[in-house]
């Protein structure tokens, strides 16, 4: 009897170690978060459209907007509201990406929009914007976003 309880107690005990030793904790990314934006022009130079956002994305895929302040003094949005939409996924290696929209539309002035399609890739977005409106308030080029903040372990400087 006394082989047999010892004989179960070092299964128990190996049963418990091989359970324990074999899980990682690896948190997957989301799309979520607090995200910095800083737009280029195509002869290179920068715009004064720079600016920080925060939005989580729905389950439908829409982005629900909550902050946006452009960095950069801009006249072309005085008063606006942004949104957009995504189709992400994330990977086996818990990296989220996909095509996402950004959009932005000025109340005051009215009539100008600012447009960024890209892709995601973990905690960077990167694309295309184009802007629409009046004449001083139009242009098109290339944009990287990053993710600010701990979540995916990644810090993001795009600003002085």
């Amino acid at each position: 009897m006394r082989i047999i309880a010892i004989a179960c107690l070092l299964a128990l005990a190996l049963l418990v170690t091989s359970c324990g030793s074999s899980t990682t904790n690896t948190a997957p990314q989301t799309a979520s978060g607090t995200w910095q934006a800083a737009l280029t022009q195509p002869a290179g130079g920068f715009t004064n459209l720079d600016f920080v956002t925060t939005f989580t994305v729905n389950t439908d895929g829409s982005l629900n907007v909550t902050g946006l302040t452009f960095i950069n003094a801009q006249s072309c949005f005085v008063n606006e509201s942004a949104g957009g939409s995504s189709d992400l996924i994330t990977n086996p290696n818990f990296i989220v990406t996909g095509p996402i929209t950004y959009k932005i539309d000025s109340q005051s002035p009215a009539g100008n929009s600012l447009t960024l399609t890209g892709s995601e890739n973990g905690s960077t977005i990167t694309g295309t914007w184009a802007m629409t409106g009046s004449s001083e308030c139009t242009g098109s080029g290339n944009y990287t976003m990053c993710q600010t903040g701990s979540q995916n372990g990644t810090t993001c400087s795009l600003f002085p």
